[in-house]
């Protein structure tokens, strides 16, 4: 058995639909928005913003915008080859998507990796992200394969300042 690291995490799940259908829910605004962000904006490396059905590039950056918190998390595109991978920067860390065809299923692997591991980094990154993260790929899930999202669009959870920790559907 490997040994715990605060410097990265990985999570998979099985999704029974196509690579390419998963590609697109990650790698386009209006795929992303559709079952994880309240708005997402690609700018291409010559500070275009991409059409929302457009697939990001690599060097293309992004701001991201959740339901329930108002923090803005922006960084850049580092790979994403039309397909089934996708890499981007993520807060002090990197973020991995590979979409991989198993049968009718295709296994979505999401590994953080490159994680500081001061305290905060440990809290915020590994702990808080990885939690997010089993929950958003669950959402996903959800999503493609019934038609219904889990996370909470309806009822403000900004007025408690831990709600990021305490809510399963933030």
């Amino acid at each position: 058995m490997e040994t715990l690291q605060w410097s990265s995490f990985e999570k998979q799940i099985y999704i029974l639909t196509s690579v390419e259908r998963l590609y697109q829910l990650w790698a386009t605004t209006s795929g992303i928005t559709s079952w994880f962000l309240s708005k997402s904006v690609y700018t291409s490396k010559n500070n275009t913003v991409r059409a929302k059905n457009e697939f990001i590039q690599p060097e293309d950056s992004y701001s991201w915008f959740w339901h329930n918190w108002d923090g803005q998390e922006d960084g850049k595109v580092i790979q994403a080859n039309g397909k089934d991978f996708l890499q981007l920067t993520f807060g002090n860390s990197i973020l991995d998507i590979t979409l991989k065809a198993v049968g009718n299923v295709t296994l979505v692997v999401l590994n953080q990796h490159d994680i500081p591991t001061d305290e905060d980094s440990k809290l915020k990154l590994f702990y808080g992200c990885s939690n997010g993260w089993t929950f958003w790929l669950t959402n996903l899930k959800a999503y493609v394969e019934h038609g219904i999202l889990l996370n909470e669009t309806e009822i403000n959870l900004k007025e408690n300042e831990l709600s990021g920790y305490i809510f399963v559907n933030m």
